[in-house]
């Protein structure tokens, strides 16, 4: 596997959570990191953190990731800082939970929004920097990617995209040395929550369900993978996930 000092990374959704983890992580591996997300005052705090603890680079970079001009500027941020990438996680993800006749369609395209169309231009426009360095572009889906989710449709949709998304680019890009990993997680003990759901944090105790520090160190396993192998899609459930199936 790569070492991964000098490396560029970006990580979206980093102001909290697998995202703020997955960070800090890749830091502690040497990586120069750009954190992406929308809490400004959020990522400063988190990237002066990362340069005081690991020597490195860290670049607060306030972006909404549904929004093309605004992807477009936070990764030609982190090339021209970095003189390119060659790690992008793409994680940014908010919930959308609840019976379907129950959820706002504001609600519904915001989710949407972040969840598929933040992949997607997170994806475009970071290929082309990633073919350069032959590096890897890991997207955190979830196990509601991959089984029914009942309490929420429409957000297990979004991350049925997001797998299907990741497996079918990883054929596209293979040939051109790009590595493309799918990191699912059940639940996990974060700030992710809803409208009408608090947080994982508030809602589960320690040791409960799985703690974001495990995620980011599946994310760091696949960031370092190098040609011609790669971490096609990694599982991380509590292991009593499956006795309600």
């Amino acid at each position: 596997m790569a070492e991964l000092p000098n490396a560029g990374a970006i990580v979206t959704g980093a102001s909290a959570g697998i995202g703020r983890e997955a960070a800090r992580k890749l830091a502690a591996e040497g990586a120069d990191v750009a954190l992406v997300a929308r809490r400004a005052e959020r990522l400063e705090e988190i990237a002066d953190g990362i340069e005081a603890d690991y020597d490195v680079t860290a670049l607060s970079v306030p972006t909404d990731v549904s929004e093309p001009d605004d992807v477009e500027a936070a990764v030609d941020r982190a090339v021209e800082a970095f003189g390119g990438l060659d790690v992008v996680v793409a994680n940014a993800g908010i919930g959308a939970h609840g019976p379907v006749e129950e959820l706002s369609y504001e609600r519904f395209s915001q989710a949407m929004g972040v969840n598929i169309d933040g992949m997607f231009l997170t994806a475009k426009t970071t290929l082309p920097q990633l073919r350069e360095r032959s590096g890897n572009l890991i997207f955190v889906g979830s196990f509601a990617g991959q089984y029914p989710r009942p309490g929420a449709p429409a957000y297990a949709a979004s991350k049925w995209w997001t797998r299907g998304f990741a497996h079918s680019l990883a054929g596209q890009v293979g040939d051109d040395d790009v590595g493309v990993t799918v990191v699912n997680p059940s639940e996990v003990r974060t700030e992710f929550g809803g409208v009408d759901r608090a947080p994982a944090k508030e809602r589960l105790e320690p040791g409960e369900v799985t703690e974001p520090e495990t995620i980011a160190d599946a994310i760091v396993f696949a960031a370092k993978q190098t040609p011609p192998d790669t971490a096609q899609e990694i599982d991380l459930y509590r292991r009593d996930k499956f006795d309600g199936f």
